[in-house]
Order: structure tokens, then sequence, then C-alpha cells
């Protein structure tokens, strides 16, 4: 069976009885045409199934329509709705992405967002950054060929322009709810490589310190934070840890590890809230499908995602760099209650 040929744009002028140049003019919208014309075109790109050649457009254009998303990990359903945020925005405003997973590595971070520079993209939005770990000179120079936008990313870099939660409030207001619930014993679990846990860790501990309950051993690493292996890893270390330290709350990280908390917490007897508080953070849809329902900070992922990429979009047309903030808010579930210990 002979295979059939894709429809070009001059089967389309033919079947329409126009030239090239006004296919061209309907289907990128840059200049005016005919009423009568424009739906004459369009009738013979539906009947034909012609499908615009974007490279080809964009070769004509001197200009990508793609931007580059680059996520530190897929098994997190935090990235998963911060993307869903991005697609929203991009389809809206007729661009479209490329993702690379950089699988939480400062290395793999940067030949991700090269391959995608290597692409042509016309900006690039980095999901949870590792700019503690890369050098700054790589950011640097790199926003100055292309437009840029950290999500969640807290070193500053001239020419990026950040969207991101206040994780510094956030993690106050988590401490300060588990506080207010008599906790003095908490638990601080945190991943690696990564300027959110970065940031949680340092509330953490002038949150404690000022109370006069901190103590080193009490932040734990689980190593890989937004991999498969995160709540299993949580799981373990928690075992090992919990009949040692006895905390009477566990701040976690993220959600994955709030989970990981819970199931150490099931093999070692001890019920969830009645013997131990647990405190997520992301507020991702397994938050509230698990039971019991994880108390946790909603961090508006969808918004994040949104806002970004139209920022991106905004800089990538002329726009200077911006700075947008957003809040996070305290989801009070079913994993944390009064503290037994001071009854």
């Amino acid at each position: 069976m002979e295979e059939k040929k894709q429809a070009t744009i001059v089967d389309v002028a033919k079947a329409a009885g126009v030239s090239v140049a006004t296919v061209s003019r309907v289907v990128n919208g840059n200049y005016p045409v005919k009423v009568e014309t424009k739906e004459k075109v369009k009738a013979a790109i539906s009947s034909l199934n012609y499908v615009p050649n974007v490279q080809a457009r964009e070769l004509n254009t001197r200009r990508s329509s793609t931007i580059g998303v680059v996520v530190p990990g897929l098994h997190n359903m935090f990235f998963a709705e911060v993307i869903d945020g991005i697609e929203d925005a991009v389809r809206q405003d007729g661009f479209s992405f490329l993702l690379n997973c950089a699988q939480n590595d400062p290395v793999q971070e940067m030949q991700a967002i090269n391959t995608l520079v290597a692409r042509n993209v016309s900006g690039i939005i980095v999901i949870s950054p590792n700019t503690k770990n890369i050098s700054e000179s790589f950011y640097e120079e790199l926003v100055q060929r292309v437009p840029l936008v950290f999500i969640n990313g807290y070193h500053r870099i001239r020419g990026v322009s950040y969207v991101g939660n206040d994780e510094q409030m956030g993690s106050q207001t988590a401490l300060e709810y588990l506080a207010g619930l008599g906790h003095k014993r908490i638990l601080f679990v945190r991943g690696c490589n990564s300027d959110s846990y970065d940031i949680k860790e340092d509330t953490y501990r002038e949150f404690m310190t000022k109370r006069e309950l901190f103590s080193e051993d009490y932040i734990l690493n689980i190593g890989e934070g937004n991999g498969v292996e995160t709540v299993d890893a949580t799981t373990e270390t928690l075992k090992l840890k919990l009949p040692q330290l006895q905390p009477t709350a566990i701040f976690c990280c993220n959600d994955l590890m709030a989970v990981g908390a819970m199931n150490a917490c099931k093999r070692l007897g001890l019920a969830v809230p009645d013997e131990i508080s647990i405190m997520g953070y992301d507020n991702i849809a397994l938050s509230r499908l698990v039971e019991p329902k994880i108390t946790t900070m909603d961090q508006n992922m969808f918004q994040l995602g949104k806002s970004a990429a139209q920022l991106l979009i905004e800089t990538i047309r002329g726009g200077k760099s911006k700075r947008i903030m957003l809040d996070n808010v305290l989801v009070s579930r079913d994993t944390t209650g009064v503290c037994k210990d001071n009854l």
C-alpha cells in the first residue's frame, strides 16, 4: 500500500486558489487577510489535514516558539503539577516546551540546560535549581544569551527572573503550628542537593535555636529527595532513628518524605498523630489520598508553573526580569495533633 504523503503549504495554496504567501499569512496571523480568503484557506487546511512546519516557520522568523524546562526529577508529583501550570500558559501563548530531567544532580542540570540551548529554545525555566552547587558564572553567562526563569531558586543572579514560594515563611508557619500544639522535640527530615531544602533547614535551625531546643542530631538527610527511592529511604532512616531520638513531631521537606515517615511510624507501632505528629510540605495530590491524610504546606504548584511560563514569555518578548513571590498556606489534616508529652 502506497504511503500517503503529508500535505504541504503548496497543496493548500492550490486547493484554496491563493498564493503560498497568503497561506503563510493565514497560518502565522502576521498580516491582514480578507475574511473570505481566510475562510477559503482554513477550509483547504482542514480538508487536506495540513500541519504547518514549525521548524520552517521558525527559520523564516528567526524566532523559536519553543521554551525549555529543566526539572530535578519526575517521581515527585510536585514537579508534575508545576509542569501542568507551565503547559497551560505556553499553550495559550502559542508556545510549546521541551522537558529535560536533571536527576537532582548539578552536573546533569548543566548538561540538560546546554542540550536545550543547542536546540535553540527561546528561553528556559529551571525548577528548583541547584545554584549553590553550580558555578555562579555558568548561569551569569547563560542569561546573557537566553532568558531564564527560576522556580524556587534562592541564589540571586543578575538578569534571571524568579517565581517562588516564600518557603522561609512557610517553614516558619509549619514550625510555629507544631510548637503551638506543644511539640518541642521536632525532627527535621531533608534530602540532598536542593536550595529549597537548604532554606527550610536554615529556618528550622534558627527557630529551634531561639527556643533553646536545637540539636544537630535532629537533622536527618535521607539522600535523594525527589526520586522513586525517597519514600523508602525516609522509612528506613526513620526506622533506625526514631527509637533513639524519640521526637514528638517530624517536619519533612516534602510530602514524599512525609509518606516515608508515616510508613516508618506504622512499622514501629507509633500511632499518628496520637503518639507522633507528621508535617509534610508541597500539598501534592498524594497528601490527601493516603490515610491518615497529611498535614502540609500548600505551594500552589499550578500557579507557580503558570506564572513562571508567563514571565518567561514576557521576557522573551522584551520584558525586564522580575521576581514573583507566592505565599504558602497551611493545610491542616490528620497527621498532626496535640503533644501528649505535655499533658
